[in-house]
C-alpha cells in the first residue's frame, strides 16, 4: 500500500507535537515518537507498559541519517548497512554522546534499523529525523501486523495509525551488535545467520556480556490464552484427550486437522517459512479470540530458516499462571 501524503504529513506534525504515531514497517507495526524528544519517548513506555529499561530501535532512513546517533561505525557494521538497509536488520552500536537515555534504556549503545516499507520511507524522509518505534502492542503480547490490530491494542493511547497494509515479513527484525570487529546475533529474524556470516564473517552468539535488546524476555509475543508447542507426533493425542475432557482447543498446525469438532478451531499455515511467518501474529490473534482453554501449536522446523519463527513461539509458550506474562529480564 503507498503511502498517502496527507496522512504523512498529518504524522509528521503529530510527531513534531510529541504525539505518538503507528506506521507499517515490512516486518511489524510501529508505535513511534521522535527519538530526540525525551517526553515523547516516554509516552511510548507509558503506552505499551513497557520497563524502562528497555531499549528501543530508532528508525532512520538510511546509513547517511545513522551517523549522527552513533560514536562509530565499524567498518563491519557499514558493510551489513550497505548490504540489508533498507530493510529487516537492526545493528546496535556505540551510541553518540547527545542521545537521549530513554532511547537506549541507559546502555552505551543504541539500536538502527532503516525501514524498507514505503509508508516507513515517506514517513522518515518528511520527518527528518529519527523516530523511535517498538512494536505497536501492549509490552509481552503478540506484534501487530495489520493497522487493526495497533488499533485493538492500543486505542487513544496512539494519535495516528497509519495504514500501510498486512505487513510482508509478519516478524520483527534480525538484531545485531556490532561492537569493535565483534558480530554478534541477538535476535533471529528474516535476514539468516548465514546470510550475516556471508557479510561478516563469524556471527557470535548473545551472552551475559552482550547489549540488552527488544524481544530477548523469556516470555513475549504472547497471547492471552496459554499456549503449548507440541511435537507433530504428540499433537493428536493432545487434541484428543483435550476434546475428551471436554474443553474448547484451538490449534495452529502445519497439517490439515485429522479430526474434526465443533469445540476445535484449527488454522493450518505453510510449509514455506516466509509463507508462515507473515501470517503467525494473524493467525495467532484470531486464536486468541477463539475462546478456547488453551492454543496448541505444532512445532515447527529445527533448520535456520525457520529459526526466527521457532524463537517467536517458544517465548508465546512461555507464560505463567492464567496465560500471564513473565519477564525474566
Amino acid at each position: 500500500m503507498l503511502p498517502d501524503p496527507a496522512r504523512i504529513l498529518e504524522a509528521v506534525a503529530l510527531l513534531n507535537a510529541g504525539e505518538l504515531v503507528a506506521f507499517p514497517t515490512e516486518t511489524v507495526y510501529g508505535l513511534g515518537a521522535d527519538a530526540r524528544n525525551p517526553s515523547a519517548v516516554a509516552r511510548i513506555f507509558a503506552a505499551k507498559g513497557r520497563p524502562a529499561g528497555h531499549p528501543l530501535i530508532v528508525h532512520v532512513s538510511g546509513l547517511a541519517a545513522a551517523r549522527e546517533w552513533i560514536a562509530e561505525l565499524p567498518d563491519v557494521a557499514r558493510r551489513l548497512a550497505d548490504t540489508f538497509w533498507p530493510g529487516p536488520l537492526t545493528i546496535v552500536l556505540p551510541k553518540a554522546g547527545d542521545v537521549p537515555a530513554g532511547v537506549t534504556g541507559g546502555q552505551s549503545t543504541i539500536a538502527l534499523r532503516a525501514p524498507a516499507h514505503p509508508v516507513a520511507r515517506a514517513l522518515l524522509a518528511a520527518f527528518g529525523g529519527g523516530i523511535a518505534a517498538p512494536s505497536a502492542n501492549r509490552y509481552g503480547r503478540i506484534s501487530p501486523t495489520r493497522a487493526a490490530d495497533v488499533r485493538e491494542e492500543l486505542g487513544d493511547r496512539v494519535a495516528l495509525v497509519l495504514d500501510g497494509g498486512d505487513c510482508d515479513v509478519g516478524l520483527e527484525s534480525t538484531i545485531v551488535a556490532c561492537l569493535g570487529n565483534r558480530v554478534t546475533l541477538l535476535r533471529p529474524g528474516a535476514v539468516s545467520r548465514s546470510q550475516l556470516a556471508d557479510v561478516a564473517g563469524q556471527v557470535a552468539e548473545a551472552d551475559a556480556a552482550s547489549p540488552r535488546a527488544p524481544g530477548r524476555e523469556r516470555s513475549h509475543y504472547a497471547p492471552r490464552t496459554a499456549l503449548a508447542v507440541i511435537e507433530p507426533g504428540k499433537l493428536l493425542a493432545e487434541v484428543e484427550r483435550a476434546l475428551a475432557g471436554g474443553l474448547r482447543l484451538a490449534v495452529l498446525a502445519r497439517s490439515a486437522a485429522p479430526v474434526t469438532s465443533d469445540r476445535l478451531v484449527w488454522r493450518q499455515l505453510g510449509e514455506q517459512p516466509a509463507e508462515y511467518g507473515r501470517a503467525l501474529y494473524a493467525t495467532l490473534r484470531d486464536l486468541d479470540r477463539a475462546g478456547a482453554a488453551r492454543i496448541l501449536v505444532e512445532t515447527v522446523p529445527g533448520d535456520e530458516s525457520w529459526a526466527a519463527i521457532a524463537d517467536r513461539l517458544r517465548r508465546a509458550a512461555a507464560q505463567g499462571p492464567d496465560g500471564a506474562v513473565t519477564d525474566a529480564t
